[in-house]
Parts: structure tokens; C-alpha cells; sequence
């Protein structure tokens, strides 16, 4: 009963009050990477240090001198985020086997307040992908393919079709940092969102996922794709667990020249009574092609409840929204062209065999090392920057990312507080459904409402809303001015408490491994 609820309510509680200890809480979380393996949403389970972190956070606890509300409590880090001692991948095989001599920022952070770190979670390639399908690690499995409520709904069209077949996609590219904290592995994740890599495994596996503002939390010690856009992003199982991590990790970091210079004050997020001084945009651009009429119902619905709540809604135009993949993408290979030259044998990661020449080494390397979708991004992005094509793509690309930027800032000045619009064009895609388009197909159909956020540098968040008709969650978005991550998030509990999403039912989990998750049914920190 002390772990039903939010963790600064209950977790940090129930350690304080000695009704559970951060070795048993850690003990639990192991064994259950243990029994849902199947998930594969671990890269590396680092066990022993977990354990060590967690005994000494004990040791604090007894001591009466625990650092905070994170005090024992067991997370999980995208593995492309680099930590001392445990091997960071990239799922690539590229990076197989290296590990980093010294932490991110932001896992220092989680580090220095107690938190008890028990690995690191799969991931598309580099990060380059939205179903987490394509690291050399294998896909991610959404925990709630393997639920009471998806397998209640979902008929196999055959005998001979099992349920090996029919799982679906966590989406991506944070997937395992989405399943980790969907199936109760861990109370809290790191992802990573530079067009929608938190926010769209969170929709597809029922959880929040927060993009902060761009400058807000320090990205050094994040493996970088589009350093213009890159943001580390959090995962939890409820909002207030958000704002929690929130204010761990965010602040200027002198190591990262683009975080805020100002301090930042952690909040406790006000339970909102009254909406009715809010203004609610609803974007018309984001009614894109592909979107589901359950996702359009369940977007209307959301706007009629907080116009029924008092709440002033309006719809408002994002003009340059259409041109806004097409522009993402230009940007992004080019950054990703640039970031990816780091990687060439000689320092860090594999090196091929290839003696011949320096030149044979280099083309090898990366050729062994890197799969098809990033050695095409890193192809596209050198077109781009190639001298003739510069001025024609880049440089207009980069034009059109001011205007994308300008329509956010037109419509917050007139008034409006925070944009609703769906997270992803519908819910999670049966894998082999999935895997029938192409890396980039997906990832433009996908990134289609979620990477115009990162274009503006905007906070945004998804909270998980409704089941569809199959039993997989569906979730909408909300996007922030910069920097009003407490208004927002304020706004999101609103909405999140309105909703009640259910409580995913893990039969699969309960058949490996019964005892353990009696003690693990909360929505939240549990």
C-alpha cells in the first residue's frame, strides 16, 4: 500500500518511514528485468552496481541523512548516454564494447541525489529511428502487447498465429526506456528527443514522456545526433513523477555552452482547480494525412473537456507546419553527417581489420560499424552540404526552421497558453506490419507531430489518454512556451487526472513472476 502512489507523496516516504528499503525496491526491479527479458528492452542490466548504490542508500536512510526524494530510487538510462564504467552502445557495432571514462551530466545528477542506476535500454541505431526495431540489439517489444487489455481485444487471424507474431512496436527511438518504465522494471527513464524520441514511445507505450525546453537540461555526455535539436527527455508513470525528475536534472551546466544561464528552482506542481483563465490552441495543421479517426475522436474529446471545464479554446494556424518534415530532415541528416565523421576507427569504438591504408581502414569501419539507415543519413546529409547544394537545402532549410519557430511564438503571443494536438497518427503497429516500410518512411509518417517542438526549441509532453479499440494506449500532446515547463506540467496533471488512464494489466509478468509483481501495480512510482 506505501508504494501506490506518487513518488514524493509515497516512494520517498515508505524509504524514510523504513516500510521498504532501497535493496528490496532495487531486489524487485532486477528480478522483474529478469522475468520480462522478453521485452528486450535492457541493452545492460549492470546488476552489481545497482545493488552497491542501493546498499548505500540504505546506509543514508539509517543514518537519517538521505540527498532528496531520489534517494534509492531505481532508474534506467537510454544507452546513448554515456556512464562510467558500463558499457555505452548506441545499439550499433560501432560502439560495441565501449565504455566511457566519465558520466553525462544528467546521470551525474540522478547519481549525486541517490538514484540507483540499473542499466541501459535499447534503442533504434544512434538513435535514428521511431519503433526502437533497428539496433543491432534487436527490437523492443511493448509491454502492452503482452496485456489483459490488448489480448482481450486482439483475435489471432489463424490457430497457427501465436502471440510471437503478433506484438507491437513501442515506437522510438527511446522504446526501451518506454517499455522499461511501462512494464515496472524502473520508476523513471531517460530517453532522448530530437524530433519525438520520448513523447512517441510514450504515447505507444502509456506513460509520460516530457520533452524540456531546448537549454534546459545539459545534453553533455549525450552521444549527439542534431545538436541543434537533441534534448534529454524524462519517462515516468505519472506527471508529478516528471516534475520530480525535472528538477533534478535541469540547470546551467558549464560543460554544455547552450544550457540556461540562469538557475533553475524545482517545483511541486499545484493541483489545478480552476482552467478557466486558460487558453487552449488548437492547432488545424496538426489534423495531418494518416491521422486515426480514434486518435482525431479522442483529440476532440480532450478539447471539449476543458472547454466544458471553463477552459477558453480556440483554433489556431501554424502556417509553415506542412513544410516542417521536409525541413527536419534536411537538417537533420546534414548535423548527423557532421556528427557521425567522429567515428572513424581510430579513437574510440571498432576499427576494422583493413590494413591496406588509412583510407580502407576508414571506409571499412564505418561500413562494419554502421547499419543502412544511418550510413543513408550520413549519404543524404553530405548532399546537403555539398557546395552547390548548401544555399539551395541548407541554408533554406534553416530559413524555414526561423518561420516554423515564428508561428509558435504568433500564437503564444496572441494569447494562448498551451497547444493540444495528438502525439502520433495512431496507436502502436503490429511489428510486422511495421517493418514493411522503410526506416525513413516511418520515421517521416511518425515524426510528423512531434518534431516541430524540437524545431522551436518548445517543451512538450505526452500524457497517456485512452485505450483504442485493439487495447493499446493512445496519447495527446501538449506543447509549452519555452521555458514554462511548471505551466505546462500543471496543465498536463490537470488533464492527466480528468482521464484516469488504466492501469496497464500485465498477465505475462504476473505468469513469470507473480510474487514480485504483486508489489508493482501503481500507474506511478509505484
Amino acid at each position: 500500500a506505501a508504494l501506490k502512489g506518487g513518488l514524493r507523496s509515497q516512494v520517498s516516504a515508505a524509504l524514510k518511514e523504513g516500510r521498504v528499503t532501497p535493496t528490496e525496491l532495487c531486489q524487485r526491479c532486477l528480478a522483474l528485468i529478469k522475468s520480462t527479458k522478453f521485452l528486450n528492452a535492457y541493452i545492460t542490466v549492470a546488476e552489481e552496481t545497482a545493488l552497491k548504490q542501493a546498499r548505500e542508500s540504505e546506509e543514508r536512510y539509517k543514518r537519517g541523512q538521505s540527498l532528496g526524494i531520489l534517494d534509492g530510487i531505481p532508474v534506467a538510462v537510454k544507452d546513448n548516454f554515456n556512464t562510467a564504467g558500463i558499457e555505452t552502445t548506441c545499439a550499433s557495432n560501432m560502439l560495441k564494447g565501449y565504455i566511457s571514462p566519465y558520466n553525462a551530466t544528467v546521470v551525474q545528477k540522478l547519481l549525486d541525489q541517490g538514484a540507483v542506476l540499473l542499466g541501459k535500454t535499447n534503442l533504434d541505431e544512434f538513435a535514428m529511428g521511431s519503433g526502437s526495431t533497428d539496433g543491432v540489439f534487436g527490437p523492443v517489444r511493448n509491454p502492452w502487447s503482452y496485456s489483459k487489455q490488448y489480448k482481450e481485444k486482439s483475435v489471432p487471424k489463424s490457430h497457427s498465429e501465436d502471440e510471437d507474431s503478433n506484438w507491437v512496436i513501442t515506437g522510438g527511438s527511446s522504446g526501451g526506456s518506454a517499455a522499461a518504465v511501462s512494464s515496472f522494471t524502473c520508476f523513471a527513464a531517460l530517453g532522448s528527443d530530437t524530433g519525438g524520441s520520448t513523447r512517441n514511445p510514450a504515447a505507444h507505450c502509456g506513460v509520460v514522456g516530457l520533452k524540456p525546453t531546448y537549454g534546459l537540461i545539459s545534453r553533455h555526455g549525450l552521444i549527439p545526433l542534431v545538436n541543434s535539436m537533441d534534448v534529454p527527455g524524462i519517462l515516468t508513470r505519472c506527471v508529478d513523477d516528471a516534475a520530480v525528475l525535472l528538477g533534478s536534472l535541469a540547470g546551467h551546466d558549464p560543460k554544455d555552452s547552450t544550457t540556461i544561464q540562469d538557475d533553475f528552482k524545482p517545483f511541486e506542481l499545484p493541483n489545478l482547480t480552476d482552467v478557466s483563465k486558460l487558453s487552449i490552441g488548437i492547432p488545424k495543421e496538426y489534423h495531418a494525412p494518416g491521422l486515426s479517426s480514434e486518435i482525431l475522436a479522442l483529440w476532440s474529446k480532450a478539447a471539449d473537456l476543458f472547454k466544458n471545464a471553463g477552459a477558453k479554446v480556440v483554433e489556431v494556424s501554424l502556417p509553415h507546419t506542412r513544410y516542417s518534415i521536409v525541413c527536419y530532415h534536411v537538417l537533420c541528416t546534414a548535423e548527423v553527417a557532421s556528427n557521425m565523421a567522429r567515428f572513424d576507427g581510430l579513437e574510440y569504438g571498432h576499427r576494422s581489420d583493413k590494413k591496406e591504408s588509412t583510407e580502407s581502414m576508414y571506409a571499412a569501419t564505418r561500413r562494419e560499424g554502421f547499419n543502412d539507415v544511418v550510413r543513408g543519413r550520413i549519404l543524404s546529409g553530405n548532399y546537403f552540404l555539398l557546395k552547390q547544394n548548401y544555399e539551395k537545402y541548407f541554408v533554406k532549410a534553416l530559413k524555414v526552421r526561423r518561420l516554423i519557430a515564428n508561428d509558435f511564438v504568433k500564437v503564444f503571443r496572441s494569447g494562448v497558453d498551451i497547444l493540444l494536438t495528438p502525439t502520433t497518427l495512431s496507436d502502436a503497429a503490429p511489428y510486422m506490419e511495421f517493418i514493411q516500410e522503410d526506416n525513413r518512411t516511418r520515421s517521416a509518417q511518425d515524426d510528423i507531430l512531434t518534431q516541430a517542438a524540437n524545431m522551436a526549441g518548445l517543451p512538450a509532453i505526452n500524457v497517456p489518454t485512452a485505450l483504442s479499440a485493439r487495447g493499446l494506449p493512445l496519447g495527446l500532446q501538449f506543447i509549452g512556451r519555452s521555458f514554462q515547463e511548471k505551466q505546462l506540467l500543471t496543465v498536463a496533471k490537470w488533464f492527466e487526472k480528468q482521464v484516469q488512464f488504466p492501469v496497464i494489466q500485465l498477465e505475462e509478468v504476473k505468469r513469470h513472476d507473480s510474487s514480485v509483481f504483486q508489489h508493482q501495480k501503481s500507474a506511478s512510482f509505484s
